[in-house]
C-alpha cells in the first residue's frame, strides 16, 4: 500500500494543466461582451452612393413587368392646354349688337 502511495504522489494530480493561466474574470467578460457594429455600419451604407442611370433602371423594371393588368403601371393622363377662345372682343361686341339690339 505504501509502494503505491508513493508512485500515486509521483505521478501527481493529472487535473491539474501545468502551463495553465488563471483567466481573469473581467478579460473573459470583456471577450464575450456583444460588439455594436452600428458606426461602421452606418458609415458602410452612407459611402456607397451609387445611382444607376434612369433608363437602365426603367429597362430593368420593364423586363420583370408581368403581362397581367395588376403588373402594369398606371398610365400617366397628358396634361391638358387650356382651351382659348376663338373669338376676339370685336366679335363679343359685335353679337352683343345684333343679339340685344343695342348700338
Amino acid at each position: 500500500a505504501a509502494r503505491r502511495r508513493r508512485v500515486v504522489g509521483a505521478l501527481g494530480n493529472k487535473a491539474t494543466v501545468k502551463g495553465r493561466v488563471v483567466k481573469s474574470a473581467i478579460e473573459e467578460y470583456h471577450k464575450r461582451k456583444p460588439v455594436n457594429h452600428l458606426r461602421t455600419n452606418l458609415q458602410y451604407m452612407l459611402k456607397g452612393r451609387v445611382v444607376a442611370n434612369k433608363a437602365i433602371t426603367e429597362q430593368v423594371l420593364a423586363q420583370n413587368r408581368g403581362r397581367k393588368a395588376k403588373d402594369q403601371p398606371p398610365k400617366k393622363a397628358a396634361k391638358k392646354k387650356p382651351e382659348g377662345t376663338v373669338f376676339t372682343e370685336e366679335d363679343f361686341r359685335k353679337f352683343e349688337r345684333e343679339y340685344f339690339g343695342r348700338p
